[in-house]
């Protein structure tokens, strides 16, 4: 029998019968409207669906089986009954994880997460057969789908974990088990859920507790002085710092656009923009030189990946120069992205600002700050877009919705030049390429 402090929630099958299911039909299905053939089906719950009401659908849409956890759903010997079917997933996909050779590497932090994951997942793909996160599935759901695409030939698996509240990290971990870990960085990110920014160190930090109690090995940032007096008295830490003779030296060499750094000597020119993104590449560097990955691989990586998703991409569209970071947004990483185009060569530039979502009480005071810091800077115009910022005290031009800002970029156009894209993910920003 197996737990993962969890109770025990299989009826009818043991968690090792259902793990050999799993291995005849090793795809997962959640939604029936994109159902994989010969997969197995999660009726799965949530505050407007539930998923034991489609059961029969994945069966006919072509799933072998069907997980459910209510009683009248269970009609034929293809549905299998469990007491909680996301329960299920999880302690399958961590009876999976264990099933598999692959060494786990856990990333979370408040920035950066899923950059840093790219870059670590093709940095080790150059040596080694590697998975990663797939998108943003970083959550309870998320991480259990991510580990069941090990394959029994997976040597990585890189595995983000995301959180906006306390013991959500830690839950991952119980489910994840990783090998290593490695904390980007601890900014204000999800206030609301974790209480301030204190909440957001305890809670990133679960990762470090974790690894700390099974005695495992930590990546991390020698410059970063939470981190480095977190670990203070660790033994088993790798960091990366720009001068740290206990870590490996990293040189920041610029990012006029993109990131340009120096380890040993080889100088690696990136495609990403800001400075921002030079700790991103730096643990990309450090876990691929401690697992033996050659420098001049790591520099291909490195050197060969480019930005997607609304992730820091540069556009180049109708005598405009794009910067489109509006993927998410928190104060750190706002300030950091503004900082980064005020430095940029050119005298037309406009940044185009949208809400920070999930900063609770301190929304007002935080989206203020914001405004301040853009006003001091030498921007031809800045535009606000969404309800936090429009309560701000600003002279710049601010909309209450996109609904509103796209009304008015009907009948103006915004200058030609320069433009910053940042905001949060339920904002949408990258809307605003349609009108340009």
């Amino acid at each position: 029998m197996f737990s993962l402090g969890l109770f025990y929630i299989f009826v009818y099958m043991t968690i090792e019968q259902l793990h050999q299911l799993f291995l005849k039909h090793p795809q997962v299905s959640t939604d029936t409207r994109n159902i994989q053939s010969n997969s197995i089906f999660f009726a799965l719950k949530g505050p407007n669906f539930n998923g034991n009401k489609f059961a029969s659908e994945a069966l006919r849409n072509g799933a072998a089986y069907a997980i459910a956890d209510e009683i009248e759903y269970a009609t034929g010997d293809q549905i299998i009954l469990v007491e909680d079917a996301l329960k299920a997933l999880q302690e399958l996909a961590a009876f999976h994880r264990n099933y598999c050779d692959a060494k786990i590497i856990g990333l979370t932090g408040s920035n950066g997460k899923t950059t840093t994951k790219e870059l670590i997942f093709t940095v080790l793909s150059r040596k080694f057969k590697t998975i990663a996160t797939k998108g943003n599935l970083n959550n309870h759901l998320g991480v259990p789908l991510t580990l069941l695409t090990i394959q029994e030939n997976t040597e990585f698996a890189i595995v983000e974990m995301g959180a906006n509240h306390k013991k959500e990290i830690e839950f991952l971990c119980t489910i994840a088990q990783p090998d290593y870990g490695y904390i980007t960085n601890f900014g204000k990110a999800h206030l609301e859920g974790f209480g301030g920014i204190e909440g957001v160190i305890k809670g990133k930090s679960e990762l470090y507790e974790y690894l700390i109690s099974g005695n495992k090995n930590i990546f991390f940032n020698g410059d970063d002085p939470v981190q480095v007096n977190k670990l203070k008295k660790y033994r088993n830490k790798i960091g990366y710092a720009i001068n740290n003779p206990q870590c490996l030296n990293i040189k920041f060499l610029g990012a006029q656009p993109f990131v340009v750094l120096k380890v040993d000597d080889t100088e690696i020119r990136t495609q990403l923009v800001g400075s921002y993104n030079f700790t991103n590449c730096c643990i990309s560097v450090l876990i691929g030189k401690y697992f033996n990955v050659p420098l001049e691989d790591i520099k291909k990586a490195i050197e060969n990946y480019l930005p997607r998703n609304n992730r820091s991409q540069i556009i180049d569209k109708n005598n405009y120069h794009i910067v489109l970071d509006a993927y998410n947004a928190n104060p750190n990483s706002m300030e950091a992205a503004l900082e980064h185009f005020n430095s940029i060569p050119g005298n037309n530039k406009t940044a185009i600002l949208g809400d920070m979502f999930e900063l609770g009480e301190q929304a007002h005071e935080e989206h203020q700050k914001i405004v301040d810091l853009a006003t001091g800077m030498k921007f031809t115009s800045v535009i606000l877009v969404g309800g936090n910022f429009y309560k701000t005290n600003s002279k710049f031009l601010k909309f209450q919705s996109f609904e509103d800002f796209s009304r008015y970029l009907k009948e103006h156009k915004i200058n030609k030049g320069n433009i910053l894209i940042k905001g949060s993910r339920g904002m949408a920003l990258e809307r605003i390429l349609d009108y340009l």
